[in-house]
C-alpha cells in the first residue's frame, strides 16, 4: 500500500509541476489530500494535463483551494474562461468566486458574469503607471511625513479602487519606480536625496511578501460559502457555513465592515510571535477599513495577572495598533453560562465525573464517558450545582457531546466547563466554573460578529470542534483560517519556556533584552516599526516548518537605526595615548558628525581634543602585520574627525607586560595619510576623566539555532550572552541622553539608553552590531 501512495504522489507531484507550481508548493500541496484532490480535479477539467502556463496554473491552484463548494456545477465554465486568458488576475478570479457563491447551483447569464469579472476589460501599462504616479502625488506629503509608518497597502488599495482589473505585478513593478520629487532647486538637493530615500522606505524592497498579503482572505459578505467539512466517524459530513438569512444579519449589525481580533491570554508577556498575530489581526481589519478587537482571553484565573493585562493593552499601542474596543472573554461569561444551559438542552453536552487520567485513557481508546448518555435534565441540575459550588473542584466537568470514535483528536469530547474555586482578575468571585478556550473562543468571536476568525496552525485541528459548537448552537459562523507561527532562531518562543526562564532567573525579568518579548526588544533598543517591517516581510503563509534566521530581524532593525540614529564615539576598553608633542593646557573642539552626509550645523556635534586621548585597547598591537590598520610602534593611523598620530613609545607596568599608556605624536597639518581610522574619546579638560559609562553587550541567549527542539535545552543557554563594561568611555554629549535614545557607537555598533541609567551614570544597551558577522564565525 505504501508504495501505491507513493507512486501516486509522484503522479501527482509531476501534475502539478506542469502547470507552473514550484516544488515546494507542489510537495506541500501533495501532504493535504483534500486540495491534491481538488487541484486534481480541476486540472483534468480544465484539459491541461499536458502543461499550461504557470500564470494560469496559480490561477488553477487558487480555484482548487478557494472555489465556492455550493457552485461545483459552474466550475468548468469558469476553468474555461481562464485556460483562454480571458480571466488573468487574482482580482478577476476573487470576483468570480463571489458572483458563483452567490448564484449557487442556479443558471447564470453570461454577459452578467462577464461584466462582474472585468472580462474583456484591458488595463494598459501605461494607464497603470499613470494612476500609480497620481496615487502616490496625492500621498506624497503623508509618505514623507510617516516615512517608516506609511501604510503601503492603503496606497495599493487606492490604485485597485480606480483601476480593479490591474495586473499587481505590474502595479508593484510601477510602484517601485515611483518616487515622490520635488522642483529642481540647486540649494534642495540633500532634501531631494533624503525624499527619494523615504520613499524607498514606504515602498520597501522587492521581497517575499505579496504586494498586499490580506488579498487572501474573503470579503464578508462571501461568508456564506462551505470552506470546511466535518466528517464524522457514521459518514455524515458537516458542510460548515451560514445561512443566507444568518450572514444577512450579521453584515446588517457590521455593515458589512471587516471585523477581526487579537485574542492574547493573559499569563504572560508578549513576544514577537505575537507581533505577527497582531500584523495579521489588526492588519487585516486596517487595510479593509474594518475594526479589530483586544480580546483578552481570560478564562484560566490560575495563570492570569493584572501585570499582563497593562502589559498587553500597553505593548499593542507601542506597536502601533489601535483596538476598535478592548474586549475580555470573561465579559460573557453570563452568555457562555446561557449558551451552555442550551447545548445540554439540545443534547449536545453533558456532566462528566471522570478524572483527567480516565479521560486521557479513554480518548486513547476512543471510549465514551460511563456518562456520556445520562439524560438532559440530570446533567441540567448538575450543572447548576457546579455553578452553585456544590460539587467538588475536580469532581466534575461539563464536556461537548461530539465524536468520540473521529479521526480527529479535536472532536473527542472536548471539556466545556472546570470547577475552580480561584478569584478571577477580571470578573472578580462572581464564578466557580469556568469555560474552556476550546467552548468559549468560537462563541465569543460569534457574539462580536467577527468575520475572520485568524490564528496559527497548530489550531487548525480545532476547526472541527469550532464549527460544530456554533452549528448545534445554532450561531453565526466566522471565517477561520490559519497561518504559520512565528519562529526565530537562537531562542524560545514558548510561554512555558519564557516563564521559567523568568522565574528561575536564567535571564533579567520579562523585558531582559535578550528575550524574543515584545518588551525585551523595545529595551534592547528595537523599534515596533522594524518589527513590523520584518514580520511584513516574512508574509502570511502555512508553511509551518520554516525557522527564521535572527539576521533576518536584524536586517530590518539595521536598515532603519542606520537611518535614524545619531553617531558618537565610545570607548569599551579604553588604553591611554598621551600626545607628547601638544601642550597639556591645550584643548580643541572639533566638529564631529552626527549623520554621515552631514550639510547643516545641526547635524554635527563638538568633541574635545585634548592631549590625553583614549582609543579601544583591541586597536593597539605591539607587533604589527601587512593586515593590521589600527596603531603599532612606530605606525600611524588617522584619529576620526581630528589628526594622525603616530606610537613613539609603550610604557608597561612592573611585569612588562602590562601596557599602561602608548606615548604618540599628533601631525597637525595632516600631511601624513595613514589607512586605518580609529574612533577615540579625549580628556575634556586636563587632567579630568571622560565622561563613564557602562554598557551591556547582548548576544544570542541560545548556541543552538533550536534549541526548543533539545531534550536540555537549558544546557544549551549561552554564557557569554551577556557582557558588562563598567568603565566604558565616551564623548561628553552623551552626558544629557534619556531613556530609550538609540545611537549609533562609531565602529562598534546600535545602542540604547536603559531605564537602569542613573543622573550618575548612564547605561547603555547593545541593540545590534553594525554587520552581521555571525554565520562568517560559524557560530
Amino acid at each position: 500500500m505504501v508504495g501505491v501512495k507513493d507512486e501516486k504522489s509522484e503522479k501527482c507531484l509531476e501534475l502539478f509541476l506542469k502547470i507552473g507550481l514550484d516544488e515546494r508548493t507542489a510537495k506541500n500541496t501533495i501532504a493535504n489530500n483534500k486540495v491534491t484532490t481538488n487541484l486534481t480535479a480541476v486540472i483534468h477539467e480544465a484539459v491541461v494535463t499536458d502543461g499550461c502556463d504557470r500564470r494560469i496554473g496559480n490561477l488553477l491552484y487558487t480555484v482548487a483551494t478557494k472555489y465556492p463548494a455550493n457552485a461545483l456545477l459552474h466550475r468548468p465554465a469558469l476553468l474555461k474562461y481562464i485556460v483562454s486568458s480571458k480571466i488573468k488576475t487574482p482580482a478577476q478570479l476573487e470576483a468570480a468566486f463571489s458572483f458563483f457563491a452567490s448564484t449557487g447551483s442556479e443558471d447564470f447569464k453570461l454577459d452578467e458574469f462577464e461584466e462582474v469579472c472585468g472580462v474583456g476589460v484591458e488595463v494598459s501599462t501605461e494607464d497603470i503607471e499613470r494612476t500609480v504616479k497620481e496615487v502616490f502625488e496625492e500621498n506624497k506629503n503623508s509618505i514623507l511625513e510617516l516615512r517608516y509608518r506609511t501604510n503601503v497597502g492603503d496606497l495599493f488599495a487606492n490604485v485597485r479602487k480606480r483601476l480593479p482589473w490591474a495586473d499587481p505585478k505590474i502595479v508593484k513593478i510601477a510602484a517601485d519606480n515611483e518616487k515622490p520629487t520635488k522642483k529642481k532647486e540647486k540649494k534642495d538637493k540633500p532634501a531631494k536625496a533624503e525624499e527619494k530615500n523615504i520613499a524607498d522606505d514606504a515602498l520597501g524592497q522587492p521581497s517575499e511578501e505579496d504586494l498586499n498579503p490580506f488579498l487572501i482572505f474573503p470579503r464578508p459578505e462571501d461568508n456564506i460559502q462551505v470552506h470546511t467539512e466535518v466528517p464524522f466517524s457514521d459518514g455524515s459530513v458537516l458542510r460548515c457555513c451560514n445561512t443566507k438569512e444568518m450572514l444577512e444579519k450579521h453584515l446588517k449589525v457590521t455593515g458589512g465592515k471587516v471585523y477581526s481580533r487579537f485574542p492574547p491570554e493573559p499569563n504572560g508577556y508578549l513576544h514577537i510571535g505575537h507581533a505577527k498575530a497582531m500584523f495579521v489581526d489588526f492588519g487585516l481589519a486596517k487595510e479593509r477599513g474594518g475594526c479589530c478587537y483586544l480580546r483578552y482571553d481570560d478564562t484560566n484565573p490560575e495563570a492570569e495577572k493584572k501585570e499582563y493585562i497593562d502589559h498587553i493593552e500597553e505593548i499593542v499601542q507601542w506597536m502601533g495598533w489601535e483596538p476598535f474596543k478592548i474586549t475580555y472573554t470573561s465579559d460573557y461569561f453570563q452568555d457562555l453560562y446561557e449558551l451552555a444551559v442550551e447545548l445540554i438542552r439540545r443534547g449536545h453536552a453533558y456532566v462528566d465525573h471522570q478524572t483527567p487520567e480516565e479521560i486521557k485513557e479513554y480518548r486513547e481508546k476512543k471510549m465514551n464517558s460511563p456518562w456520556r448518555d445520562r439524560p438532559a435534565a440530570e446533567s441540567l441540575k448538575l450543572f447548576e450545582d457546579m455553578r452553585s459550588g456544590l460539587i467538588e473542584e475536580g469532581k466534575a466537568t461539563l464536556r461537548m457531546k461530539q465524536d468520540m470514535q473521529s479521526d480527529n483528536f479535536n472532536m473527542y469530547d472536548l471539556i466545556a466547563y472546570r470547577i475552580k474555586f480561584t478569584p478571577h482578575p477580571h470578573a472578580g468571585n462572581k464564578w466557580c466554573i469556568y469555560p474552556s478556550y476550546d467552548y468559549a473562543h468560537c462563541i465569543v468571536d460569534s457574539i462580536e460578529n467577527i468575520t475572520h476568525s485568524l490564528c496559527t496552525l497548530e489550531f487548525e485541528t480545532r476547526r472541527a470542534s469550532y464549527y460544530w459548537l456554533l452549528h448545534a448552537l445554532g450561531l453565526y459562523q466566522p471565517y477561520v483560517w490559519e497561518y504559520s507561527r512565528l519562529n526565530i532562531s537562537n531562542t524560545v518562543m514558548s510561554k512555558r519556556k519564557l516563564n521559567l526562564l523568568v522565574t528561575n532567573k536564567y535571564v533579567d525579568g520579562w523585558d531582559d533584552p535578550r528575550l524574543m518579548t515584545l518588551a525585551g526588544l523595545r529595551r534592547r533598543g528595537v523599534s515596533s516599526t522594524s518589527i513590523n517591517a520584518f514580520v511584513r516581510g516574512i508574509g502570511i503563509t502555512r508553511s509551518d516548518c520554516s525557522l527564521i534566521r535572527l539576521d533576518r530581524l536584524e536586517y530590518h532593525i539595521r536598515e532603519e537605526l542606520n537611518k535614524t540614529a545619531p553617531r558618537t564615539m565610545v570607548v569599551l576598553n579604553p588604553l591611554k595615548v598621551v600626545i607628547t608633542n601638544m601642550e597639556s593646557s591645550s584643548i580643541m573642539h572639533l566638529d564631529a558628525k552626527r549623520w554621515p552626509d552631514a550639510q547643516t550645523d545641526e547635524a554635527f556635534y563638538k568633541v574635545p581634543f585634548s592631549n590625553v586621548i583614549y582609543i579601544e585597547h583591541s586597536d593597539f598591537r605591539k607587533n604589527d602585520s601587512k593586515d593590521y590598520y589600527g596603531l603599532a610602534p612606530g605606525k600611524s593611523v588617522l584619529l576620526r574627525y581630528a589628526f594622525p598620530i603616530k606610537c613613539t613609545d609603550i610604557i608597561f607596568a612592573d611585569d612588562n607586560e602590562t601596557i599602561l599608556e602608548i606615548r604618540a605624536e599628533y601631525d597637525p597639518s595632516k600631511k601624513t595619510k595613514p589607512k586605518g581610522v580609529l574612533h577615540w574619546v579625549a580628556e575634556p579638560f586636563p587632567g579630568v576623566a571622560p565622561l563613564k559609562v557602562e554598557v551591556r553587550l547582548f548576544d544570542r541567549l541560545f548556541n543552538s539555532e533550536n534549541p526548543a527542539e533539545l531534550d536540555d535545552w537549558l544546557a544549551d543557554l549561552n554564557p557569554k550572552s551577556k557582557e558588562l563594561i563598567h568603565n566604558a568611555y565616551t564623548e561628553p554629549s552623551l552626558r544629557d541622553a534619556a531613556v530609550g535614545d538609540r545611537f549609533q557607537f562609531e565602529r562598534l555598533g546600535y545602542f540604547t539608553v536603559d531605564k537602569d541609567s542613573t543622573p550618575e551614570k548612564l547605561v547603555f544597551n547593545r541593540t545590534v552590531t553594525l554587520k552581521d558577522g555571525y554565520s562568517k564565525v560559524g557560530k
